[in-house]
């Protein structure tokens, strides 16, 4: 296998806690170390992430702290891209945890498969009996889609993985990530490259876990946000990859026509439907976690479906009353040569 440049590109906020671990992780790949960089682009962090990282920079010179005033995650990765010098961006999240090989399997998924996307599935690593219980959940086709990215044993095209390594004439190609996105811009990106005849592939030798959050209201919040962030690529673009996004969506609004039409004929029952169908597959999926985590995982299915629905319906307001996408967001990088930074080694 060749060795091309790579750069790691690590967008963050305000986190002290983890930055370090995962500074540490991108250190420890095992792709030959004059042939990595790594780039963070910290959004202005007001507790001590900035010392940490001016510390780990002052250490190991592939390391390079790069400003993101926008704060938001796309925007930094777009900061990445304009200074990058690799043939190939990798993207690190800092809530994640790595193989040493993760770099190097994203790279081969890359020149196996041709793809201009290449990642792998999104899987938990569970602390809690709470995570474990939405680990099970999201296991199911029943919690907001059943997206083949969550299948750890998938491999071969898909539409969307995690987090994400791509060939940098892809960006030159088809844009950067959208910079006022708050969710979902990576699903956004794919999209395009998508939409342009490209391939997105998934590698189950591609390694990468992921915290499912603590708490119920902790995961309300999340897919209320995704919702939002679904909602904002479908008003963008006028569509989206598949129903799944739209399906929470959908279900509420239906669910609330039936109640208001009829309230204890149709629309009593199909409450009652809903709540034996979750209610089945509460057993089939949570029970490996014991009997005490069906009823948990039975409440975490309205929650994942009420919260991404709600946040979809919002984001259709918010968006379609106020777009916040102009023509020059998605224009090309500027290549490497234009910037003036210090080569890794």
């Amino acid at each position: 296998m060749s060795h091309p440049l790579v750069t790691i590109a690590i967008p963050c906020l305000d986190e002290e806690g983890r930055i370090e671990d995962c500074i540490r992780a991108a250190q420890a790949q095992d792709w030959p170390r004059d042939r990595l960089e790594i780039l963070v682009a910290d959004g202005m962090s007001l507790d001590a992430t900035r010392e940490i990282l001016a510390r780990l920079a002052g250490d190991d010179p592939r390391i390079q702290l790069v400003d993101n005033p926008a704060r938001l995650g796309g925007a930094g990765l777009n900061e990445c891209i304009r200074r990058a010098r690799g043939e190939i961006i990798v993207r690190m999240d800092v809530n994640a945890e790595y193989q040493t090989d993760f770099v190097r399997r994203c790279v081969d998924a890359l020149e196996r498969s041709g793809a201009d996307n290449a990642g792998g599935a999104a899987r938990p690593r569970t602390r809690t009996f709470f995570q474990r219980c939405v680990a099970a959940a999201l296991q199911s086709p029943l919690a907001v889609g059943g997206s083949k990215f969550r299948k750890a044993e998938g491999d071969g095209f898909v539409e969307s993985v995690w987090p994400g390594a791509f060939p940098r004439e892809v960006f030159e190609r088809v844009g950067m990530f959208d910079p006022n996105a708050v969710t979902n811009e990576d699903a956004e990106l794919e999209q395009r490259i998508l939409g342009a005849g490209g391939r997105v592939y998934m590698s189950r030798d591609i390694v990468v876990h992921y915290g499912p959050r603590p708490s119920m209201p902790a995961l309300a919040r999340q897919y209320f946000a995704y919702g939002r962030g679904s909602a904002r690529t479908f008003v963008k673009h006028r569509r989206l990859l598949s129903l799944r996004p739209v399906l929470p969506f959908l279900g509420l609004v239906g669910e609330a026509v039936l109640l208001l039409a009829a309230p204890w004929q149709v629309g009593g029952l199909s409450l009652a439907g809903y709540a034996l169908a979750t209610g089945a597959e509460a057993v089939r999926v949570g029970r490996s976690e014991g009997l005490a985590a069906i009823p948990v995982v039975w409440a975490i299915f309205p929650v994942l479906h009420v919260s991404h629905g709600a946040g979809f319906a919002a984001g259709l307001v918010r968006y379609v009353l106020r777009p916040d996408w102009t023509p020059a967001e998605h224009l090309s990088p500027v290549r490497p040569a234009q910037i003036d930074a210090p080569s890794p080694g």
